[in-house]
C-alpha cells in the first residue's frame, strides 16, 4: 500500500519511542513516575462539572453542534479576553470554538501555506505545529532559541530567500518547552516583522495564566489590536484543568478565523453542546480555581528545583508554565534520548528528551510538574541514583 510522502517527516516521533520505552519498563515491573507529558493530575472545578452534568438531561444538547449555535461560548470567550487584556473582540467575527488549541494550530497551516511555502517555527518548540505544516506539505525553517537570547528568536536572523517563500510565523509564550516568557516589546517587534514580510503571526498561548512573579504575560493582540496580521489560541486544559474535554477557541483576524472555519467545516461540527456549557461557566465564573492552579504547581517547582539542587543538577527556576528545562549532566550534553531511554529503564523516572523538541532542544530534558512534591523528590532520588551508577 502507498501513502501520501506528506505522511514521511510524521513517521518517526520521538515521544512514542519514550511511550514504548515506558511500556517496556511497566512489563518489568518498574513503577513508572511519569514525568514526560504535560498532561494536569489536578481536577476540573466542581461548578464547571455541574454545568456539564445538568446539560446531560437536556435533550436539546444532545444533537450536532454547528457554528452559529455555539454563540454563548463565543461570547464568553470574548469577554474573557477583554477583560483580561483590555482587547475589543468580535464573537461573531473573531472568535472559533476549537477541539482544543491543538486543533487550530494544526489545521491552520492548511488555511495559509500552498506546497512548499515556509512557516517559520520556533526551535525547539511544540511538535504538533510542524505537524500541521507537514500535513500542509509545507517546508520548515527552524528558528534557534539560545540560553543567552533568553529563548527568543532573533527575527532579522531568517534569509532573505526563506522570507520569500514564507506565509506564516508561530510563536508560543509562555514557552514549552523552555518555560521562557517573552515581554510585550517581542511581540510588538514580531508583528511588525510580520506586518513587513506579510506573514500570518500564529500566537499559541496554552500557558496565559500559569506565571508565578504575578505578572501577566502579553498576548499578542495586545501589540496587534486591530488583529492585522494575527490570530491567538488558547486553550481551557491548563488553566481550568479541562485537558480531557478538549476545548479551546482560536481569536484574531476575522478572514483567518473565517479561513480556518472553512477548514474545521469540512473535518468535524463542534465537541457536545454540555462540554461548551462548562467551558462558559469557566471563563465567566469565579476563578479562584486558576490561582490554586498556580499555586500548585508554583509549589511542586520550588520542590523539585530544590530537590535537583541538592544533588548538584543546578537548574534555573522558571517564572511561567508547568515545566522544568534542565541542561543535561555529562556525559549526556548530546543524547537526551539515549539519556530518557536509560533512565525509564533503570528507575521507572519518565522524562521528555530536549531532542523531540527540535534540534536546538538537544542537550536538555523537559521535566512535567504533574505530581505531588513528594513523588517529585523521590523521582529526584532515583534519578540521583541512576547519575551516580553511571
Amino acid at each position: 500500500m502507498q501513502f501520501a510522502r506528506r505522511l514521511d517527516p510524521l513517521r518517526s516521533n520521538v515521544f512514542a519511542d519514550m511511550d514504548h520505552a515506558k511500556a517496556r519498563a511497566r512489563a518489568t515491573g518498574l513503577e513508572i513516575i511519569d514525568l514526560s507529558l504535560g498532561s494536569s493530575d489536578l481536577p476540573t472545578e466542581p461548578y464547571i462539572l455541574e454545568a456539564i452534568a445538568r446539560s446531560l438531561t437536556d435533550p436539546t444538547t444532545h444533537g450536532y453542534l454547528l457554528f452559529h449555535g455555539t454563540r454563548s461560548f463565543r461570547e464568553a470567550a470574548a469577554a474573557w479576553y477583554t477583560q483580561k487584556f483590555g482587547v475589543v473582540v468580535d464573537p461573531e467575527t473573531e472568535v472559533l470554538p476549537l477541539i482544543g488549541s491543538q486543533e487550530g494550530t494544526a489545521h491552520l497551516p492548511l488555511v495559509v501555506l500552498n506546497p512548499g511555502d515556509f512557516a517559520l517555527l520556533l526551535d525547539p518548540g511544540y511538535p504538533s505545529h510542524a505537524g500541521g505544516v507537514y500535513l500542509a506539505s509545507g517546508q520548515i525553517y527552524p528558528m534557534p532559541l539560545l540560553e543567552e537570547q533568553g529563548f527568543l528568536p532573533v527575527l532579522e536572523d531568517v534569509p532573505g530567500p526563506v522570507l520569500a517563500q514564507a506565509r506564516m510565523m508561530v510563536l508560543s509564550y509562555p514557552h514549552n518547552p523552555t518555560t521562557a516568557v517573552a515581554p510585550l516589546s517581542f511581540f510588538q517587534e514580531a508583528v511588525a516583522f510580520c506586518q513587513r514580510h506579510h506573514l500570518v503571526l500564529v500566537h499559541d498561548f496554552p500557558y496565559a495564566d500559569l506565571v508565578f512573579d504575578g505578572n501577566q504575560p502579553p498576548s499578542v493582540l495586545q501589540a496587534d489590536p486591530d488583529k492585522s496580521v494575527s490570530i491567538e489560541f488558547f486553550t481551557l486544559s491548563k488553566s481550568y484543568n479541562m485537558g480531557g474535554f478538549r476545548v479551546g477557541y482560536a481569536i484574531g483576524n476575522p478572514d483567518l478565523i473565517r479561513g480556518l472555519r472553512q477548514v474545521k467545516a469540512s473535518i468535524d461540527f463542534n465537541q457536545y453542546q454540555g462540554i461548551l456549557n462548562g467551558a462558559i461557566a469557566a471563563l465567566s465564573g469565579p476563578q479562584e480555581g486558576v490561582r490554586t492552579v498556580i499555586d500548585t504547581f508554583r509549589r511542586r517547582r520550588d520542590a523539585f528545583v530544590n530537590a535537583l539542587n541538592r544533588i548538584n543538577w543546578a537548574v534555573p527556576t522558571p517564572s511561567a508554565t508547568m515545566y522544568v528545562w534542565a541542561k543535561l549532566p555529562e556525559p549526556w550534553v548530546n543524547d537526551s534520548v539515549a539519556f530518557c531511554t536509560q533512565l525509564v529503564k533503570a528507575t521507572g523516572v519518565a522524562v521528555s528528551p530536549g531532542a523531540g523538541f527540535g534540534k536546538s532542544g538537544e542537550g536538555y530534558v523537559r521535566f512535567a510538574l504533574v505530581h505531588e512534591p513528594s513523588v517529585l523528590q523521590m523521582a529526584v532520588e532515583k534519578m540521583a541514583q541512576f547519575l551516580g551508577d553511571r
